[in-house]
């Protein structure tokens, strides 16, 4: 069962929501960005990029993105990575269909045309700096999508400034036939694109001063898109150079590349950066799929090389799925895996704490009957991102920073369990089957609560006890919060009301004994729930103070 509402609110704040609905939002996504210090706070966001959850927002647009900042940092997601923000090819019309007959619109997002921001897909840049100012007074840090490899296959519209940068601009045409072979992969042509000369001085400064700008506007990190395509330093002398070292040199607190199709020298690129586990991923989605869920899926990265067995793993951005896993032709995983699964992935790799995970919100409307859904660029992805599973699993990341992991098997194949030191742990069930659970722990003694289902485990005599739903995901931690926060409408644990004005006007109904309001209707933002004293702190959990503080008055 879902977590229920335990505790009322007042009969007055009843009232007040009663009363003014049209004025008073109740949704997470209409949050006022003026209570976003007090947000950043209470969402209990971790300081570092990688200590959180990346949440891929593939083809929001900025302005969508920015409407959904309150939702995204209530979920419990510390970064956000956009689509490619520089100017692109206007393809198949300027339609804004992600996927139209013959062909796949989302994909001129990776055909830059020249490396200005702002793209007709997204927006300008100026929703882009007032995307990114919106993140930053949630707590939210903003990851940009950066194409620097090639521009677009169509060199009519690639822009002078790129084909006159000074030298030699692209590389020579060089077809990749043999996937092996280094020189070709990386001075080749990705499916048609034009090669950038990377080796280029020009080129290289080119990229640099528009990440700097990209920075300056209010970006904290870089995904590198096809990074294994561009060339290492110590590659062969004849083509080696010095592109990463370069770009790579800037202020930004995160950047990864991405590393594809049986990661090329990956230890090497992982020295320089932090780098994609796809083959862990794809293992991950196997197994989840096929219901055979071992101990070593779970646990082991199988992120290596010839030269590099062992990458720490705090080098690794993990998925459950990618934005190229999931629109490729054949098995793509929007097939393979359904929400329910995708929050089983999910669980399994934020939970553990060692890597960084990405969750790819598949567009509106997608499902395992329809691929698209509403099959337009710029909105908002699907809701499975703020399920309660992921919140959970979210909250749960950012609440074990710091404690060890241990991943024990509670049912063969069928249920795991992931411990983080003595404080909670997350169990993931591929089960069709309601299983008990039955197992040693290092959890602490004591009644825990599942913060998804609301369900019952207890833990005596380091044995940790209770049930599990078939293909369920529970969370288990005691962090002390209370069953119901004051602007939780729902009751599940995510402030959905976080501005008082309308609150504020009711009470202004109320008097002093000078005669004077209890509250200036004239300056709303001074009272907010929760927040007493205006200190930016929530003070009240529970309603029941708000209630004491109005009855000390008399109409």
């Amino acid at each position: 069962m879902k977590k229920t509402f335990k505790r009322s609110f007042s009969v007055v704040l009843t009232a007040v929501m009663a009363l003014s609905s049209l004025a008073f939002s109740t949704t997470a996504g209409a949050a006022d960005s003026e209570s976003g210090a007090a947000a950043a706070q209470s969402n209990n966001l971790p300081d570092k990029i990688e200590d959180g959850a990346i949440l891929h927002c593939w083809t929001w647009s900025f302005k969508n993105i920015k409407d959904n900042i309150p939702k995204i940092a209530q979920a419990g997601f510390k970064s956000i990575q956009t689509s490619p923000i520089n100017q692109v090819k206007i393809g198949d019309g300027g339609k804004m269909s992600l996927k139209s007959t013959n062909k796949g619109n989302w994909w001129y997002q990776y055909q830059p045309t020249d490396y200005t921001i702002g793209n007709y897909m997204l927006g300008t840049e100026d929703e882009f700096k007032d995307m990114c100012d919106e993140a930053h007074k949630y707590g939210i840090k903003v990851i940009v999508d950066i194409v620097a490899n090639h521009c677009s296959s169509d060199y009519s519209v690639i822009s002078s400034h790129v084909k006159t940068i000074g030298g030699k601009a692209f590389h020579d045409r060089v077809e990749i036939s043999d996937w092996s072979n280094r020189y070709q992969v990386t001075q080749g042509k990705l499916t048609g694109l034009w090669d950038l000369n990377t080796q280029n001085p020009a080129v290289q400064q080119m990229i640099v001063d528009y990440m700097t700008t990209v920075l300056s506007d209010g970006a904290d990190g870089f995904r590198f898109d096809a990074a294994k395509h561009i060339e290492l330093p110590d590659d062969d002398s004849k083509y080696a150079g010095n592109f990463w070292p370069t770009v790579l040199n800037n202020s930004a607190e995160f950047q990864y590349g991405e590393i594809l199709s049986g990661g090329d020298r990956m230890g090497a690129y992982a020295k320089m950066m932090h780098v994609t586990a796809e083959a862990y991923g794809s293992n991950l989605q196997n197994a989840i799929s096929k219901k055979k869920l071992s101990v070593a899926a779970v646990k082991n990265y199988r992120a290596y090389d010839e030269e590099m067995s062992d990458i720490d793993p705090g080098r690794l951005v993990t998925w459950v799925e990618s934005h190229d896993n999931f629109c490729k032709d054949g098995s793509s995983t929007w097939k393979i895996l359904d929400d329910k699964q995708i929050q089983q992935g999910w669980a399994i790799i934020a939970a553990q704490g060692d890597t960084t995970p990405l969750f790819f919100a598949r567009p509106q409307g997608s499902n395992t009957e329809n691929q698209w859904g509403d099959n337009t660029i710029g909105l908002a992805g699907n809701g499975n991102y703020y399920s309660d599973e992921v919140v959970a699993v979210n909250k749960f990341r950012n609440a074990m920073i710091g404690e060890s992991k241990n991943v024990v098997q509670v049912v063969k194949n069928k249920v795991n369990m992931i411990e983080r030191g003595n404080k909670g742990a997350v169990i993931v069930s591929v089960s069709d089957n309601e299983n008990n659970v039955n197992v040693n722990t290092s959890l602490a003694d004591g009644e825990y609560t599942d913060k998804v289902s609301g369900d019952k485990f207890t833990v005596k005599d380091g044995k940790l006890t209770g049930k599990i739903a078939a293909s369920e995901v529970v969370v288990l931690y005691n962090d002390d919060e209370p069953e119901v926060l004051v602007g939780d409408l729902n009751g599940n644990g995510i402030i959905d009301v976080e501005d008082a004005t309308i609150l504020q006007r009711f009470l202004a109904e109320f008097k002093k004994s000078d005669g004077s309001p209890i509250v200036d209707v004239d300056n709303p933002r001074e009272f907010k729930i929760a927040d007493a004293n205006g200190d930016k702190k929530i003070d009240i959990q529970d309603i029941t103070t708000i209630q004491k503080i109005i009855a000390e008055f008399k109409i």
